[in-house]
């Protein structure tokens, strides 16, 4: 993504493209508002810039007038700012478009007293038309699937197939750090191929049988174990968690394992050595896998569902049950 355009957009249009989410009425084809839907839909991880009339400090940024809705300049204003304090951010952040619709549906539930407001002190302050229709609050309701379509079923069974194909025949897997630690956790959970979402219980019952497999750290989510991911984008970003944040902390937690275990990306490891490293020096996904060591809000691109899980959880019990296996001696 790296020859893609910023774009830049006014806070108010992401609010009026989930209003019209709930809408029955048919909208305009041709304007900024479904020029913006279908360019979200095409790429969900355009890297959208959120501008707002403000000045000061932030007169970089400023959009100007142009695209100010018929309610007047000072609403238009307001209704910019208003909607950047809910979502916490400045004028002038850039985050994927996937990040700002799922952060937008997470903050901002309603439109009341942000595009239209409960008392009228003056015609510069009417507000839109809309805002006490409904649309918004009934757009919020469906989620995110009429802005982000989820990926084709039949699209990850075929890739599914095709990449455990490669993984059965490979004497070299890649694979990203820290879902090798991910495996363990699966295993605790009782997940055993064949497996929908990931290669990881495949290549763990592979390891497991003494089979000859080395693996090469590589960064992002790499085909060979994340070919069938529902989470896996068309151009192969990771974009789970609550707000699509993966991009931001599964580097994180890659970089985190790799320091513990003083690997580096690029590394090509004998599968079953790399796995008796692992459970002999990670001894709990706390502050590793589990990114604990900083508190954040649950609409952060830093919030994973890991962080919030029981310590000692999932990892710990599998590191247990997987201890002997992988030749690991002494106390576990």
């Amino acid at each position: 993504m790296s020859d893609c355009p910023i774009v830049r957009i006014r806070p108010y249009q992401l609010a009026c493209l989930i209003c019209r989410a709930g809408s029955d009425e048919t909208a305009p084809p041709d304007d900024r508002i479904a020029e913006l839907g279908r360019l979200i839909r095409e790429r969900p991880d355009t890297p959208l810039m959120l501008c707002a009339n403000i000045g000061d400090a932030y007169a970089w940024q400023d959009p100007g007038h142009d695209e100010d809705t018929a309610e007047g300049e000072m609403f238009n204003r307001k209704r910019d700012l208003d909607i950047l304090q809910r979502l916490d951010m400045a004028p002038g952040w850039v985050l994927p478009a996937r990040v700002l619709i799922k952060r937008m549906l997470l903050r901002m539930p309603t439109v009341a007293n942000v595009c239209g407001y409960d008392t009228v002190t003056a015609p510069a302050w009417e507000g839109c038309a809309r805002a006490h229709s409904g649309d918004y609050e009934r757009a919020v309701a469906k989620g995110f699937e009429p802005h982000l379509p989820p990926r084709p079923a039949d699209e990850m069974a075929a890739e599914k197939v095709r990449s455990m194909s490669m993984v059965e025949a490979a004497t070299v897997v890649r694979i990203r750090p820290h879902i090798l630690v991910c495996a363990v956790c699966q295993y605790a959970n009782d997940a055993r191929p064949p497996y929908a979402e990931d290669n990881l219980p495949e290549l763990l019952q592979i390891l497991l049988k003494e089979r000859d497999v080395q693996v090469e750290l590589v960064p992002g989510a790499d085909w060979d174990m994340c070919a069938p991911c529902p989470y896996r984008s068309a151009e192969g970003f990771c974009v789970t968690g609550r707000v699509s944040g993966a991009g931001v902390y599964n580097e994180m937690k890659d970089l985190e394992v790799m320091q513990a275990l003083g690997w580096v990306y690029g590394d090509v490891l004998d599968a079953r050595a790399a796995y008796k490293l692992i459970l002999e020096r990670i001894p709990t996904a706390a502050g590793v896998c589990a990114l604990t060591k900083v508190d954040v809000p649950e609409y952060s691109v830093w919030r994973d569902a890991c962080s919030t899980n029981p310590i000692p959880g999932a990892y710990e019990k599998g590191r247990v049950q997987l201890w002997e296996a992988f030749g690991c001696e002494g106390a576990v």
